[in-house]
């Protein structure tokens, strides 16, 4: 699946017995067997090329990882714990990561689609009847 991921297309066999190969002795038949277990679970789908099949990732890397803590997660009877046990093995930087994902994922849809601060219109101040000038006098 990494060789699928970071190639971002469409990849044979093939190619991916002569990428790993670079690293390590592996068989034809070994990697066209994971390839046809990735495509049997349905992490990737192929299509006929010639005598071959072009196999392309069903989802990105992120989706697959976050499916996998998800399944290990939903498997523990202290979902707490299991939690709180993750957060203490990640770096300093990697809790930041998270602490910037929480704040997407609570952010209010509205919120998400509004220009930036100093983009929009100041909003009338509280009590403020139409006419007031903000900072101004309200002697009319």
């Amino acid at each position: 699946m990494t060789r699928v991921w970071q190639w971002n297309r469409p990849v044979t066999v093939r190619e991916v017995l002569e990428d790993l190969q670079q690293e390590r002795s592996i068989a034809y038949t070994t990697v066209m067997t994971v390839m046809d277990n990735l495509h049997q679970k349905g992490w990737v789908r192929r299509e006929v090329d010639g005598r071959a099949y072009r196999y392309t990732a069903v989802s990105t890397r992120a989706a697959y990882a976050a499916a996998l803590m998800n399944e290990a997660w939903s498997r523990s009877d202290n979902r707490a714990a299991a939690l709180v046990a993750f957060f203490g093995m990640m770096s300093p930087e990697e809790r930041e990561a998270l602490r910037d994902a929480v704040r997407m994922v609570q952010e209010p849809e509205p919120e998400r689609d509004r220009a930036p601060e100093q983009d929009r219109e100041p909003e009338p101040e509280q009590g403020s009847e139409e006419g007031d000038v903000p900072g101004g006098s309200t002697e009319r």
